[in-house]
């Protein structure tokens, strides 16, 4: 069985891309194991000690489809003991004022039920006016802007997943 249980949400395609890169870079399936929330069971959270959470930025500053659909269901989970790591894809030129809120509302909600957030990522190189996914300075985790930079996403994630590992110890 895989290490690391990576739950994501996707409306353009974009997240699910990004997730894909991020399992090659950890090593593949056998060290991550894809889940798409659309289809997955809460039950699936609780295979894994370790989390990826990919969620777009959806609308203005609201949580991608799926994830909303399973937002209250959430408080079902027991996430004490995870550590939880979340990446995802937002606008910051069209969004400004909500760069990646998603990140910042599913942290909020994961941390509050016991998870452990790692992978915290710089705002440095991004330019926004606000968001709820920056804390102490920082982004919750991977920022990533397809529709702006996707020519640094490639790097972003080989980097992200590269801080990630040492933070585990892999």
């Amino acid at each position: 069985m895989a290490q690391i249980g990576l739950f994501f949400g996707t409306q353009t395609g974009n997240t699910e891309n990004a997730a894909d890169k991020i399992q090659k870079e950890f090593g593949g399936d056998s060290v991550v194991e894809l889940y798409d929330v659309a289809t997955m069971e809460l039950s699936d959270f609780g295979k894994f000690d370790c989390l990826l959470i990919g969620c777009p930025t959806w609308d203005i500053g609201e949580l991608q489809s799926d994830w909303q659909d399973v937002y209250d269901k959430l408080d079902g989970v027991d996430f004490s003991g995870k550590k939880v790591a979340y990446f995802g894809a937002g606008d910051q030129e069209g969004y400004p004022e909500n760069f990646q809120d998603a990140l910042g509302i599913l942290e909020e909600k994961i941390s509050d039920l016991g998870g452990e957030t790692f992978g915290y990522w710089p705002t440095d190189g991004y330019e926004f006016e606000e968001s709820k996914a920056v804390k102490d300075g920082k982004f919750v985790g991977l920022a990533i802007d397809d529709d702006n930079q996707d020519d640094l996403t490639d790097e972003r994630i080989k980097t992200w997943v590269a801080q990630l590992k040492s933070e585990l110890g892999m």
